[in-house]
């Protein structure tokens, strides 16, 4: 429990235009996952704050000090891994920025209230890569399945797998955003509402085109529904719909349980290994900043042993 007198004091006096609000003008800022997530993360800390009296739009975040957010801090740490707590600190500082934005609140004590120390995670990387028998054989038990599905699946698995997209990414790509010629995938509105380029590898073509040739070339979702009838539906996917789709192919092909991210994570894993420079897979993965991309190496000992091997005397 948070030992700072946190009483009404902190609550709005009256309600703020959302126009005017930090907490509502920072979540619109967001993707719609990304808004329901860091929106629990700051009505977590309106009801610390509070004792369960204010959530994220009546909480008055501009009356926050620094003896508030290091209270919450230490709190947060107390009850959650690192990696939650970080991220819940990290909807603190934006709110606190657009109350600074919005003349809330001074930049002085903007720059108080944010003066922290970092969160540091000693926890194990998250998530493997898959090799290559791993995904030969989800690819074979969808070349077995003699129902449509299986083709969609194949192409799902070779797009995530070969390009490396987020499974938000994937289920968003329409008919036309695929170029056979170049091998190329346009996605648009990734991360960070950003677009980009990626490539397919040769060997992913021919799965997509079997897939095409299924679905027809009706202007709409790349990856569609199928019903059990057979009968397919030009919309999107859900990203709840590919973690289905991954598990039950895992499943039946006997590969230890893996996520649909497990793949982006083989996809940079590899291309590392293969020498492609880490400015590249950025690039390619859509990432902000190499370092993000090197979180996703996973490479192992091996690597290492053999770059040393390179080291003459």
């Amino acid at each position: 429990m948070l030992t700072v007198e946190t009483t009404t004091s902190l609550k709005l006096a009256s309600p703020l235009p959302l126009t005017a609000h930090p907490a509502s003008v920072y979540l619109r800022s967001l993707s719609p996952r990304s808004r329901i997530t860091m929106q629990g993360s700051l009505n977590a800390i309106a009801s610390l704050l509070t004792n369960g009296r204010c959530d994220h739009l009546t909480l008055d975040w501009s009356k926050l000090t620094y003896q508030h957010t290091s209270a919450i801090q230490s709190a947060l740490l107390e009850t959650y891994a690192p990696a939650t707590a970080a991220r819940k600190m990290c909807a603190l500082r934006r709110v606190l920025k657009e109350a600074k934005r919005l003349g809330l609140m001074t930049g002085d004590d903007y720059i108080a209230c944010i003066d922290l120390p970092s969160i540091k995670e000693s926890r194990k990387l998250r998530g493997r890569a898959l090799t290559n028998d791993e995904i030969k054989s989800l690819m074979t038990v969808c070349e077995n399945d003699p129902t449509d599905q299986g083709l969609r699946d194949a192409a799902l698995i070779a797009i995530l797998r070969g390009a490396g997209l987020r499974r938000s990414e994937a289920v968003k790509l329409e008919l036309k955003d695929f170029d056979p010629e170049t091998r190329s995938l346009q996605v648009l509105g990734g991360k960070g509402n950003k677009d980009r380029l990626v490539y397919l590898p040769e060997s992913a073509i021919s799965i997509l085109d079997r897939w095409l040739k299924v679905r027809g070339y009706v202007d709409g979702a790349l990856l569609c529904p199928i019903w059990k009838s057979g009968k397919i539906q030009y919309r999107c996917m859900s990203s709840q719909a590919v973690l289905l789709i991954v598990q039950k192919r895992a499943e039946e092909a006997g590969v230890e349980s893996f996520s649909p991210h497990d793949f982006r994570r083989t996809f940079c894993s590899d291309l590392l290994d293969a020498g492609v420079d880490i400015v590249t897979v950025q690039k390619l993965a859509g990432h902000a900043s190499p370092v993000t991309t090197a979180k996703y190496d996973r490479r192992g000992e091996a690597v290492k042993r053999r770059a040393v091997d390179n080291l003459g005397f």
